[in-house]
């Protein structure tokens, strides 16, 4: 009596908790050994990111200008597609590019929102891409931003890059920061 009480009690929950949890229609729970997420992975890799604002071929370009003239530049946009090199200098080996949009988005002081994309072009991460949206004090000598997707080798990434300046040219400018890139994946 108690085996068969409990066997309809197991079959009852194990129905109640496909409702909950299966599939409705638009969502269901996956194996994600089906997307080939076996064991997750740390990976450190230092690029250097090229701000090109100055010359015939800039790589970074204003989308808007500032409000009132404001000394923070707040308001303005830049699209970018920045060269990520291994060393400092523009000559060194090319890894990529930085693709995406910074803006000014502070009034107190240069604080940079940054929404882009390091798209990876060379060895085996060539194709794939992490995705870095976070604010960006410049002035701070290393700054954190969030890792907070990839694509290729980094789906369903996740981290952190601090960005230190390596170099900027107040006149025009350029600048060269170093990234280091703390990124989990599978």
């Amino acid at each position: 009596m108690v085996a068969t009480q409990f066997t309809i009690f197991f079959i009852f929950s194990f129905f109640a908790i496909n409702l909950v949890v299966g599939d409705d229609g638009f969502a269901r729970i996956m194996d994600s050994k089906l997307f080939g997420m076996k064991k997750e992975k740390l990976s450190h890799f230092r690029l250097y990111w090229h701000d090109i604002v100055s010359g015939r071929n800039p790589s970074s370009v204003a989308v808007t200008a500032p409000e009132n003239n404001s000394l923070t530049a707040f308001g303005m946009i830049r699209m970018i597609d920045n060269p990520l090199t291994m060393g400092p200098e523009l000559s060194s080996k090319m890894m990529g590019r930085a693709q995406g949009l910074y803006s000014f988005a502070s009034q107190e002081g240069i604080g940079l929102l940054m929404a882009m994309n390091f798209a990876f072009t060379e060895g085996k991460y060539n194709g794939s891409t992490i995705t870095i949206l976070g604010m960006d004090s410049v002035f701070s000598e290393v700054r954190e931003v969030p890792v907070v997707g990839g694509s290729g080798l980094f789906r369903f990434g996740r981290g952190y890059v601090q960005a230190k300046t390596h170099w900027l040219d107040p006149s025009t400018k350029d600048a060269i920061v170093r990234y280091d890139c703390y990124v989990l994946h599978y």
